[in-house]
């Protein structure tokens, strides 16, 4: 309970519900659709630039210390205005929407390396990922997805320092490149990913969706709505 209740303290206390519920979206967006698809053909956008890309184990550490990158950049994106915040998380809500239907619409697969000798821990960490994650729901990537969401939530932060920014561009595209090393992805999931997160960003002011969301959580948690333009 001390842990949950220090990180609680990182958190700005109107935003906790709000950042677990996409929490749960993303988990629902990625896991919901393999039942539907599963029976379907699924499509291989591998092209010659993805297989000439080597497979290099060890970037499988960059390939999942990007989920405390995420925590951090998601909550960061919420120390802002209040509107900057709701239209930060709509977008997110709206991207992954876009992704769900996508997963749903067109299911996509590669072709793994087979037969790796496990020859040291990073090897061991790659077959470990290959083992508890199927090669399908891959264009848009959503490692890539929700990487890009962490850019744009802090480019423009004021509270955030110009070096961090840059970390997070660099950070980043370290995770297009490790999604490619590890076989995760090809590069069409990589920019499908990149261009929905960045059209989600640009639109949902102008669909309402970030008018939607504010009043819902002015509603959620007894506030008034915001005043800045």
């Amino acid at each position: 309970m001390k842990i949950i209740k220090k990180l609680q303290s990182y958190v700005p206390p109107d935003m906790g519900i709000p950042l677990l519920i996409a929490l749960a979206w993303n988990l629902f967006v990625f896991y919901f659709p393999r039942p539907i698809t599963a029976s379907r053909h699924h499509f291989d956008m591998t092209t010659a630039f993805d297989k000439w890309m080597p497979v290099i184990p060890w970037t499988v550490i960059i390939y999942f210390s990007c989920y405390i990158f995420w925590a951090l950049n998601y909550i960061l994106s919420c120390y802002q205005p209040r509107k900057e915040s709701y239209r930060f998380l709509s977008a997110h809500f709206l991207a992954e929407t876009a992704a769900l239907v996508l997963f749903i619409a067109l299911p996509t697969t590669l072709s793994r390396p087979e037969g790796r000798e496990i020859k040291n821990v990073f090897d061991r960490l790659l077959a470990y990922l290959y083992s508890i994650d199927s090669a399908d729901n891959l264009f848009p990537s959503l490692h890539c997805l929700v990487s890009w969401m962490c850019v744009i939530g802090v480019r423009n932060n004021k509270i955030v320092p110009k070096w961090y920014k840059i970390f997070s561009y660099v950070f980043t595209l370290m995770i297009f490149i490790t999604v490619l090393t590890t076989k995760q992805h090809v590069a069409a999931d990589i920019l499908s990913g990149v261009i929905i997160a960045e059209l989600s960003y640009r639109f949902t002011d102008k669909i309402g969706l970030t008018k939607l969301f504010e009043k819902i959580h002015c509603k959620l948690y007894h506030l008034g709505p915001t005043t800045e333009s």
